[in-house]
């Protein structure tokens, strides 16, 4: 089989379309490379999805604790606390846990035992944790003099914090919010240890590395195949939010615009 064969054959076998036999022997650089590619489909949809909906959970979060209402701060900060203070292993393991319960003892919900649904479940909460944090940081930040000129203009309410204090608090907090995507797109590789199932082989970029790492007794291939993916993935995200950060910064002068930097969060 040439090496075009097997793109066509394999290239999106995570999908469940394509060969469905994995190969068993005579291993190949571009087998390696089509299948793990394939399954970096799976990365890219736990990433994308749980990034969208954790930023407008996080937006509504950070908004909770700043509020004056403990009704509304207390409960923002244990959630916040709970998420960012226990591993996302661990996380991952009480999820599927409690939804099997939930499983048993409705008898639905089955959906959420597995590894598309639960597992993004788990990163959207996590990452909206974390995001509320940077976010929630940010809008301490807004200049009041900002604040004071909205209010001499005769903004208030709504409109204030629509055209002024948001816009704000999303530049300041968007090198740091970079930050924390990139941190959650490789987050996606634990999807693999935790207890959610892959249905029918179809697993992400790690569960195909781990496969011929074990058929080969040789990982020096695929899991660097694995990690250039990733550092590709990573150099898109870069490109994609430093536009959106030169949109928001637009109206500022050249020297006074945030750049991204790259800080990976060793410990977290």
């Amino acid at each position: 089989m040439s090496c075009w064969d097997t793109v066509q054959a394999y290239a999106f076998r995570s999908l469940g379309y394509g060969e469905r036999l994995l190969p068993r022997d005579d291993f190949t650089i571009c087998q390696q490379m089509t299948l793990i590619g394939s399954g970096l489909i799976w990365n890219i949809y736990f990433g994308v999805l749980a990034l969208i909906a954790g930023f407008f959970l996080a937006n509504a979060l950070a908004m909770a604790k700043a509020s004056a209402n403990p009704w509304l701060r207390k409960p923002a900060n244990g959630f916040i606390l709970v998420f960012r203070g226990s591993p996302l292993f661990i996380q991952f393991f009480l999820a599927y846990f409690l939804f099997l319960n939930l499983k048993q003892s409705t008898g639905g919900f089955a959906w959420l035992t597995s590894a598309w649904a639960g597992a993004l479940v788990v990163l959207f909460l996590n990452t909206a944790a974390y995001s509320a944090e940077i976010l929630y940081g940010a809008l301490r930040s807004v200049p009041k003099g900002e604040v004071e000129a909205a209010d001499a203009y005769g903004m208030a309410g709504w409109t204030r914090f629509r055209r002024v204090v948001w816009p704000t608090m999303l530049r300041l907090a968007w090198p740091a919010y970079t930050n924390e995507a990139i941190f959650l797109f490789h987050a996606t590789t634990l999807v693999f240890f935790s207890g959610f199932p892959a249905f029918q082989q179809k697993g992400d970029a790690l569960y195909y590395a781990s496969y011929f790492a074990d058929k080969t007794f040789n990982p020096f291939i695929p899991y660097p195949i694995v990690a250039v993916y990733f550092i590709i993935l990573t150099l898109a995200l870069i490109g994609v939010f430093g536009l959106v950060n030169k949109y928001l910064n637009r109206h500022l002068p050249q020297e006074q615009r945030r750049k991204l930097r790259f800080r990976p969060q060793i410990i977290r």
